[in-house]
């Protein structure tokens, strides 16, 4: 039994597989998140179903698994705020995806009240974080890398130390989403291309996933598409969060990013043609609409 309380914060597809991780790690796991429902699962696992408040105070580590910067900005510091609740000398791990910039703010507001931060984006999807398989990019302290880096190595296959400085975890994690994006768009490109030539789906899948043409995101959304399976698993407008975090770092370095604003073009016509929920597959329909193709599952 590991002797360390830790609460996860956001218990979504990424953070439930965390959490489970960490119980099975020996961890006390306080479970937080909006939907009661959701931490009352964990109970079975070990898991505390805990106010945000009680949990945080009893607890050496808070790994926050929300959506963006404003939520972890208004889980830290909003009306209920959990900051000053927090032990002085306990860790912050924020894992959203969200601007280097964000991240610096963040390190030196948590630590004027006394805590640590570790700028910690992670990279996998649900199924790898069940596993306690992901990829986290961590930056921060000395102090921080080191207080967290044994329930880091618990959730994570690969923990990448980054440096000293928050925010190097969060460029590290734009550059894999600049890429991430770029493959999915490419993928419903790809599928639309091969559905034009009359190529069977399956066939293109098991073919492009054994030849050089192949990605891991591919490899993992193509599928989807083949059994007409939108199902979110990560959703289109995760996207335009993303790559829009992308390519407004890019703008301040004065870098053209086309290829990228290409993809973010795509996603966002998934948007407006109504399939923003949809998993992120589902850009190929896109592509499939402007050319009247018929996509499999549709009549």
């Amino acid at each position: 039994m590991n002797n360390e309380t830790i609460t996860v914060v956001g218990l979504g597809s990424m953070g439930f597989g965390m959490a489970q991780s960490l119980l099975r790690a020996g961890y006390t796991v306080h479970c937080v998140d909006i939907d009661p429902a959701r931490a009352e699962a964990l109970t079975r696992d070990g898991g505390l179903a805990t106010p945000l408040g009680d949990a945080v105070a009893d607890s050496d580590i808070v790994v926050l698994v929300v959506l963006n910067a404003k939520q972890i900005e208004t889980v830290l510091f909003g009306p209920q705020g959990c900051a000053d609740a927090m032990r002085r000398g306990s860790v912050i791990v924020a894992c959203a995806t969200v601007p280097p910039a964000f991240a610096r703010e963040m390190e030196e507001r948590v630590n004027s009240l006394g805590l640590l931060y570790l700028d910690a984006p992670i990279s996998g999807g649900a199924v790898r974080a069940a596993r306690g398989e992901l990829s986290i990019m961590a930056s921060g302290a000395q102090d921080a890398f080191d207080r967290a880096a044994p329930a880091l190595d618990a959730m994570a296959a690969n923990l990448f130390d980054l440096g000293r400085e928050a925010g190097m975890g969060s460029a590290m994690k734009a550059v894999n989403q600049l890429l991430a994006g770029i493959h999915i768009a490419a993928t419903g490109e790809a599928l639309a291309f091969a559905a034009s030539q009359k190529l069977p789906l399956s066939r293109v899948v098991e073919v492009i996933s054994q030849s050089a043409g192949t990605s891991w995101m591919f490899e993992n959304r193509a599928p989807h598409v083949v059994e007409a399976d939108y199902k979110p698993r990560s959703a289109v407008n995760i996207w335009l969060k993303d790559l829009g975090i992308v390519t407004g770092i890019a703008e301040t370095a004065g870098l053209p990013l086309p290829v990228t604003e290409s993809a973010l073009a795509q996603f966002s016509a998934a948007v407006e043609a109504g399939d923003g929920q949809a998993d992120d597959a589902a850009v190929v329909k896109v592509y499939a609409r402007a050319a009247g193709l018929k996509l499999p599952g549709e009549a």
